[in-house]
């Protein structure tokens, strides 16, 4: 009789047992995985059974195994009978000999076989945290592309891809699809992909394939890289299983291995802290999608990045207000809350800010817009909001707060001066709840003058992005809306050309300013001959006397970044 046990039919008929074992007795029929953390399935021959006493194995392909199984190690035998998987308890070798340069085990005889259903329709999502990369190839050499695995079936997966995959998915029927785990396994099959769903904003592509040709090897893999990531993906959120171990296939082999291979490519940002930074600007634009998918904000992942945020700015807070201005492969509102949160770091310092008020600080402001992608998406590409539009875009403050819930170790008093009072003004005319001056935290200023600054420098539908000193007349000229102290410690802080400015000199060269000295003036720039965000393409860097090479700073030049 069969019973159900977790996700598993446990089939316990002696009949039913001897037959599903009698279709594994073929080459290629079986593999073993040691019960051990880390193991993966083996190629192993099922040579015969005797029912209800012992299973004789060949296992002379994984010969390595024989001092495990002699120490009692146990084992389960995996295999596919018409479409389903099934798999034994764990099992135990009574003897391993070796004749005639082969290794046989006699084994203990399954008293009965758990067999999971194909579930056609499921699949193991990944978690915000886990990574995959993924690299598509054409099957004629066509030049390969990289993104990352979003959920895994034995029939298909959905990856996310750059944009430029388009062409290599329309030339080529079907691709060859290679998964790369953190811990370097790598598994390839062949694909086809079934739907695409552009996202221009973030300059990826959404693609599903359905997998072709899979051999009964592949099968079997594809069956434990899903119980993995199901496994692995039951340690994250809200209802995580603290208590379950990780899966080695989500290990790095050290803890300075390079991150899963992604769709970003981290040498097209200029500096070292911008590679950095790119870290924390793709755990914003996972979390956008997450968010956008139903999910709320992750606490754990939030608390790590912000924690990472406060590293870099303590190691070199000037090396990363330049990095905010070198993100170009991200969407909008990733690129503007970490621009907000780095400047309020800079702007609060360290001195008597306590650390995880600045924790609390960097996290909210990290993700203080990202409500907004929440919102139908024609409405931030309106160029002209009506009453109707600007209400509903006032929205994205409470549908974010809505998802903040398990974020317990936030300040509420600090997550709510920065998500909420950022987009508050001392006249009342802000939003959401329209509060004044008397009702606005110094937090809640100092946020909403670093919001606007960092807003006008970048292109709006309605508008391109402003100098810095057309953003400094408009605070200056709003005290009825902007706290005149808060700006005018803005002012002291950055000053006229801050740091990330893109400057023209007299002598007519174009460079952008990296460090500024104590009376605020240019102490190291790196040339550039192209009006576009800083990329690769950047030239050399010059130190200390800048005037005395370049002559005197002439003007801002005005890039959204």
């Amino acid at each position: 009789m069969a019973q159900v046990q977790d996700e598993f039919l446990r089939v316990g008929s002696p009949s039913e047992i001897e037959a599903l074992l009698e279709r594994l007795i073929q080459p290629g029929g079986a593999s073993l995985m040691l019960d051990r953390p880390g193991s993966t399935p083996m190629p192993v021959v099922m040579m015969e059974q005797s029912p209800a006493q012992s299973l004789l194995l060949d296992i002379t392909a994984v010969r390595e195994i024989v001092g495990e199984l002699k120490r009692g190690i146990g084992f389960r035998l995996l295999g596919q009978v018409q479409g389903k998987m099934i798999r034994t308890p764990v099992l135990k070798s009574l003897q391993v000999d070796t004749a005639g340069g082969r290794v046989q085990c006699q084994c203990e005889y399954p008293h009965y076989l758990e067999e999971l259903q194909r579930r056609e329709a499921f699949r193991a999502r990944l978690r915000l945290g886990m990574e995959v990369g993924a690299i598509v190839r054409g099957t004629e050499g066509e030049t390969a592309v990289q993104g990352d695995l979003k959920d895994l079936s034995q029939q298909g997966c959905q990856l996310e891809l750059p944009s430029s995959a388009a062409t290599l998915l329309a030339e080529a029927v079907v691709v060859e699809v290679e998964f790369c785990f953190p811990n370097d396994t790598r598994f390839t099959v062949q694909a086809v992909a079934r739907h695409t769903v552009a996202d221009n904003d973030r300059q990826a592509l959404k693609v599903g394939f359905q997998f072709e040709n899979c051999t009964a090897e592949q099968e079997r893999k594809l069956w434990f890289f899903v119980r993995e990531i199901e496994r692995e993906s039951s340690r994250y959120g809200d209802d995580a299983d603290v208590g379950r171990l990780p899966s080695m296939l989500f290990q790095s082999h050290s803890a300075g291995a390079v991150a899963p291979v992604g769709r970003r490519n981290l040498q097209a940002y200029p500096t070292p802290m911008a590679r950095r930074l790119a870290r924390v600007a793709g755990y914003l634009d996972a979390q956008l999608l997450e968010l956008q998918q139903g999910d709320e904000v992750d606490s754990v992942q939030l608390s790590r990045h912000a924690d990472m945020l406060l590293q870099l700015a303590e190691e070199d807070i000037e090396a990363l207000l330049f990095a905010t201005r070198c993100l170009g492969q991200e969407p909008l509102l990733v690129r503007h809350g970490l621009g907000v949160a780095v400047h309020l770091l800079a702007l609060a310092g360290s001195g008597s800010v306590p650390r995880d008020v600045r924790k609390a600080l960097a996290a909210s402001a990290m993700v203080h817009d990202l409500g907004k992608g929440l919102l139908p998406p024609g409405l931030l590409a309106t160029e002209s909001l009506g009453p109707e539009g600007r209400e509903r875009l006032r929205e994205h403050v409470a549908l974010l707060q809505q998802r903040l819930g398990s974020c317990q170790w936030l300040a509420v008093e600090v997550m709510n001066s920065v998500v909420s009072g950022i987009n508050e003004r001392l006249d009342g005319s802000g939003y959401p709840t329209g509060a004044t001056s008397d009702g606005l935290t110094e937090l809640a200023r100092m946020s909403a003058v670093v919001d606007a600054v960092d807003a006008m420098r970048r292109n709006r539908p309605d508008r391109p992005a402003w100098r810095i000193d057309a953003a400094y007349r408009h605070l200056l000229k709003s005290p009825h809306q902007f706290d005149p102290r808060w700006v005018k410690r803005y002012l002291e802080r950055f000053g006229l050309r801050p740091v990330g400015s893109l400057v023209r000199f007299s002598s007519g060269a174009l460079a952008w300013i990296q460090r500024l000295d104590q009376q605020g003036k240019p102490f190291q720039v790196q040339l550039t001959q192209e009006i576009a965000p800083p990329g690769e393409g950047l030239g050399e860097v010059l130190r200390g006397d800048v005037t005395a090479r370049l002559g005197e700073m002439v003007e801002e030049v005005p890039v959204s970044t």
